[in-house]
């Protein structure tokens, strides 16, 4: 054995360079013309692991077509424990393959159900809307409860309900020679009226209201002015004189004259029938009258403020 010529059937003598050296053209190497350019050698392809030196090579036999799976092959996620793959197959050209999803359908469902969602809000938008302006135009529920317009006795203003009966100087009945003015500011009344005139022997102002909800005690309230001295006057009740008068006191402390500083008020206990009832307040004889009327109202019970 020389340098260079370590003898045959070693993997030495399969170099497919040989035809470059002397020694190898010695021994007949030429150059390739197929396979790996080993000398002699076909065009053959050899697995991986197929050559075993010293022995008889043996070539597994192939189990199918590139692409077709192994008889002998286990996917991985079929064994035991085996892990998940979200590896696709791919795609054949043939119509027996397996395809991908269908991304394209997936896109236009969803823009579907985006628009059916848009016209559904804007729909229930215009519905609202126009429930709104259908419930400004609508007329209210009926009144369970209805007044009644039945005339009322001369003199009375009605109460609202729930309320005692209350009188301004022009809803009450005037006896001869007194009438209303607003000349003298500062009256209560509605426009401030008052009744004039009222400084006369005889002269009367008659109240008479309905609606009284039971019978009782409740007191009744004069507003007035007098002109810096105290007066009084006579009550009457249903026709029964009452023993005491309407104080008619100069409460405010006004001037000699002064009758837009004297406004003021003054109660008197009485008793009234359920329904309509008649308050009277007279100039009799002893009486000092001189007093300008504005108000008249009542209030449940016997009290000392009636507002």
């Amino acid at each position: 054995m020389t340098p260079g010529d370590n003898g045959a059937s070693t993997p030495e003598d399969d170099d497919p360079f040989g035809y470059l050296y002397a020694d190898g053209q010695a021994r007949g190497a030429q150059p390739p013309s197929g396979g790996y350019g080993y000398p002699n050698s076909v065009s053959r392809v050899r697995a991986v692991g197929e050559r075993q030196y010293g022995q008889q090579s043996t070539v597994p036999p192939q189990q199918g077509a590139y692409g077709q799976p192994n008889a002998h092959y286990q996917a991985p996620e079929t064994l035991p424990g085996g892990a998940t793959t979200s590896r696709q197959p791919a795609l054949s050209g043939g119509g027996g393959g397996r395809r991908g999803p269908n991304t394209k359908g997936l896109l236009i469902g969803a823009i579907a159900v985006v628009a059916a969602v848009v016209i559904g809000i804007g729909v229930a938008m215009i519905n609202g809307n126009a429930d709104d302006d259908k419930s400004g135009d609508e007329a209210g529920p009926t009144p369970t409860h209805s007044q009644s317009h039945e005339p009322s006795p001369t003199g009375t203003k009605p109460a609202p309900a729930g309320e005692l009966p209350k009188a301004d100087a022009k809803d009450l009945s005037l006896g001869p020679g007194l009438t209303t003015a607003t000349d003298v500011k500062g009256a209560k009344a509605s426009g401030g009226t008052y009744v004039t005139g009222f400084n006369q022997a005889g002269a009367t102002i008659t109240w008479t209201f309905k609606d009284i909800p039971t019978a009782g005690k409740y007191t009744v309230y004069v507003g007035y002015s007098v002109p810096g001295k105290d007066g009084n006057a006579t009550l009457s009740v249903n026709g029964t004189p009452s023993d005491r008068p309407v104080d008619l006191k100069n409460w405010t402390g006004a001037a000699a004259g002064d009758y837009e500083k004297g406004w003021t008020k003054t109660y008197n206990y009485i008793q009234l029938d359920q329904g309509t009832n008649t308050v009277q307040i007279s100039c009799g004889q002893g009486n000092q009258c001189d007093a300008l009327i504005d108000q008249v109202w009542l209030v449940k019970g016997w009290v000392k403020s009636g507002g």
